[in-house]
């Protein structure tokens, strides 16, 4: 039982770390209960999706301050 408990929490830390927040994490392990892994993967593939749109939206802006450090740089 200890060790179900232990995967369990592991588990809640892996969603917190991986940015998942409060309501997502309490239906993951809703759907767990339920048995419906599917819907599980499509709400974990549904973050993913988010944070890499931020990344993809954080390094267009780099890349503009990159150029606006070069255009600064050069005179």
């Amino acid at each position: 039982m200890a060790d179900a408990m232990d995967q369990r929490k592991l588990l809640m830390q892996n969603l917190e770390d991986a940015g998942c927040g409060a309501a997502d994490i309490a239906r993951f392990f809703q759907l767990e209960r339920e048995g419906r892994r599917l819907e599980q993967l499509r709400l974990l593939r549904m973050h993913r999706t988010v944070l890499l749109d931020r990344l993809h939206a954080s390094q267009r802006q780099i890349d503009c301050l990159d150029y606006l450090i070069y255009q600064m740089d050069r005179g």
